[in-house]
């Protein structure tokens, strides 16, 4: 159990063939989120929370297309619009493509961003809120 409850998901693993890219997207992307890489290997990346390793996300590199990680959607929890809105554009400068600029979904009580990694996975930040 973790300091704020049990966990849903303990770590994730994204497989990519152009490990170079994808680092560079992933990086840029979480930093606003205070998502950080942890630990670095050759051809792996983990990304968590300054001094808390779990939940975590793997960015690991592989040689076959086949066992790419595609058709995901991975939405990251924000403290803030301006976190929500720094993720998009952090994203979008380093090989990400828009789905959804930044603002209040009602269906979702959130304000939410939407962004797709190098390989078409869809990334998501948001803040929920509550809304009478």
């Amino acid at each position: 159990m973790s300091a704020h409850g049990p966990l849903l998901v303990h770590h994730l693993g994204v497989f990519v063939t152009d490990f170079a890219a994808a680092e560079e997207f992933w990086t840029a992307a979480l930093a606003p989120l205070g998502i950080v890489p942890g630990y670095r290997a050759d051809g792996l990346a983990e990304y968590w929370h300054d001094g808390h390793d779990t939940p975590s996300l793997a960015l690991q590199h592989v040689t076959d297309p086949a066992a790419e990680t595609r058709g995901l959607h991975l939405a990251f929890a924000a403290r803030t619009h301006t976190q929500v809105d720094a993720f998009h554009r952090a994203a979008l400068a380093h090989g990400g493509a828009d789905r959804y600029a930044p603002r209040h979904w009602e269906e979702y009580r959130a304000y939410c961003a939407f962004v797709s990694d190098p390989v078409g996975n869809n990334v998501e930040a948001l803040v929920k809120e509550e809304r009478g």
